[in-house]
């Protein structure tokens, strides 16, 4: 994603909040920060449509991230 923000093109990095602590400890060893929407977890024994919500949740998070520009994110 570095790379990619690098050259302008927006992105971000969707987790579960079990990685949050182990994302942002990558991130400060490797000296970037990305842009992170962190969800509920655990998500692998979900139904559809709870899928759906957690979903639905991030949405707004996300295509905020992706629109932000530079340091905005």
């Amino acid at each position: 994603m570095k790379d990619l923000d690098g050259r302008g093109i927006p992105g971000t990095m969707l987790a579960t909040t079990e990685f949050e602590q182990a994302a942002n400890s990558q991130a400060k060893s490797i000296g970037f920060m990305p842009s992170i929407v962190f969800v509920p977890h655990p998500i692998q024994n979900l139904t559809k449509e709870e899928l759906v919500k957690i979903a639905e949740n991030a949405i707004e998070p996300i295509l905020a991230n992706i629109t932000a520009k530079g340091s905005e994110r």
